[in-house]
């Protein structure tokens, strides 16, 4: 609805400016229209008024009545008021809503808008190095990607998912030198066990699966000469257990991108001869430097080290050249709190390969505090170090987990309550959720015992939803297709579990007051109609999330 609204104001502003009672100006992309706090304020609120006051010489109220006249009589309205400074409020007409049910009923499958119009996006996200399992943190920006990623899909857009394998460097050395120190040790040889290395028992199981399969094979073998069996050993095998947690946590990727290939395949070297060619990588006492500053950051990058190693960034100029040569217009990175800093270089380098820098939107994740009991959790009991994402998945299960990860914006920090995500009550929200959900099917099942089959209830009389119950529930699913298209664009998936929530407190108050199975047949038709909507958006919703619509529960 606000899509066609802003199309309508559109099309009125450039009908008023030809009939010469505005200047000769551009239409205000600035404008907005949003949804009022209150219903009194009609439907949708808009201040086109008001932008185009400055640009005019005009007063707000005396624009606002331009449109206004010119508006009055469009069918779309039952009404239209001037509201304050020159707010213009619309008040949508009870028809178009009840017209519009039948678009939510077959919200099934396809696109819930096309906003998108099919442009190509890449959403990479969690990315952790494969050095252990998956932790809480990593967790949050699971369900936040792939979230994001259903709702763009849902949007229009032609979304595919990667998770970036950091597969390379010194940390994967340490890793391998870890595994091989507690195969030694397990097999007898006393360790002395560096402070830097990986500690967590996860590694000791790596090590028994080598022992396992190789016996004593590497006992009297130096470091040097079997690290790369060793490191190969633990990316595998931890990058299966990353798989098998994402996997059940509902998490898909389209792609596993190895960093490794790009420095196998000379794309790294490759990526920095085009750069030093373009003028944006220079040499300076040994070293090589991006030209950062030439977009905004605030210093210049080190690509090479004056002892002929890479930095990691260097790999990340060739990862973003990739995607962009993969032909990608919408490029989102997910990224923990900790790499805000890291966001202009990389915005820098999109630039330089001659792009718009608003190409790539980075997404940061907060922390995650876990409390149980009113006491905040601490440390793992597995591995010593931290939280895992197993372990979440375990004691609360997936749809409740990725839930609580999505009620807030994914920069702002969660406390998650372990004992609220168990509940089986009002207080849950994912249960708030899935229970309105399993209601209606129970709705659908009392149908049927009626001789009445849920495919069949269409072509009802719709004017028959008159009471203001009805009328609230009506239009805010109408509103689903505007949170779809908000979330996609503003890349905020908690917009879809609040409006989930919000929906249910008004069906579980709608199905308290009113009876969708009555003495009058057609009613009866028409409230099980609007029940297919609201099933529909429920389904539609929570699938967005990646979480279940259980039909009982």
């Amino acid at each position: 609805m606000i899509k066609q609204l802003k199309n309508l104001i559109e099309q009125t502003f450039e009908t008023i400016k030809k009939n010469g009672y505005i200047d000769s100006i551009l239409f205000p992309e600035t404008h907005q229209i949003s949804i009022p706090k209150s219903s009194l304020h009609g439907d949708y609120s808009t201040n086109i008024a008001l932008i185009l006051a400055p640009v005019t010489g005009k007063k707000p109220r005396d624009i606002a009545q331009i449109f206004f006249d010119a508006l009055k009589d469009n069918p779309l309205f039952d009404k239209i008021e001037i509201a304050g400074p020159g707010f213009i409020n619309f008040f949508i007409s009870l028809k178009i809503w009840r017209e519009k049910l039948n678009d939510i009923v077959n919200l099934k499958s396809g696109f819930i808008t096309n906003t998108g119009n099919n442009q190509k996006a890449l959403v990479e996200f969690v990315s952790a190095n494969p050095t252990g399992p998956l932790h809480v943190g990593h967790g949050r920006g699971a369900a936040v990607g792939d979230s994001l990623a259903r709702i763009l899909g849902a949007a229009g857009y032609d979304t595919h998912t990667e998770y970036y394998i950091n597969d390379v460097g010194n940390q994967m050395n340490i890793l391998g030198s870890s595994v091989y120190l507690r195969y030694k040790e397990l097999l007898g040889e006393t360790i002395e066990f560096p402070d830097n290395y990986y500690k967590g028992d996860y590694i000791r199981d790596i090590s028994r699966e080598v022992i396992e399969s190789e016996g004593e094979k590497y006992k009297e073998i130096a470091l040097s000469d079997c690290l790369a069996f060793f490191r190969q050993k633990a990316v595998d095998n931890i990058m299966q257990g990353i798989k098998q947690d994402l996997y059940d946590f509902n998490v898909h990727f389209t792609n596993w991108f190895s960093e490794r290939t790009l420095h196998d395949n000379g794309f790294v070297q490759d990526s920095i001869d085009y750069l030093i060619k373009t003028g944006f990588i220079y040499e300076e006492e040994g070293a090589l430097w991006f030209k950062s500053t030439a977009f905004g950051d605030e210093k210049d990058r080190v690509i090479k080290k004056s002892d002929g190693n890479l930095t990691y960034f260097a790999a990340d100029i060739a990862y973003h050249r990739n995607k962009i040569e993969r032909g990608y217009d919408l490029l989102v990175d997910i990224w923990g709190s900790d790499h805000h800093g890291y966001i202009p270089r990389v915005r820098a380098v999109i630039e330089a390969l001659g792009k718009d820098k608003e190409k790539l939107q980075v997404l940061l994740v907060q922390f995650v505090t876990l409390f149980e009991g009113g006491v905040q959790k601490s440390m793992s009991t597995r591995s010593g170090e931290f939280v895992t994402l197993r372990e979440l998945l375990d004691e609360v299960g997936k749809d409740a987990t990725r839930f609580m990860f999505l009620t807030r914006k994914c920069d702002s920090h969660l406390d998650f309550d372990l004992e609220l995500a168990k509940k089986q009550t009002q207080e849950n929200p994912v249960y708030y959720v899935q229970y309105a959900y399993a209601r209606l099917c129970s709705v659908f099942r009392n149908a049927l015992e009626k001789g009445i089959k849920e495919n069949d209830i269409k072509d009802v009389d719709t004017s028959l939803l008159s009471e203001e119950d009805d009328i609230i529930m009506i239009k805010k699913l109408n509103h689903f297709f505007t949170v779809v298209e908000e979330s996609a664009l503003s890349l905020e998936p908690h917009r879809v579990s609040h409006y989930l929530t919000d929906l249910a407190g008004i069906f579980h108050n709608y199905y308290t007051k009113n009876r969708f199975l009555c003495e009058d047949s057609d009613l009866t038709k028409a409230r099980l109609f609007l029940a297919r909507a609201c099933k529909s958006v429920f389904m539609r919703g929570l699938n967005l999330l990646g979480v279940d619509a259980p039909e009982k529960m």
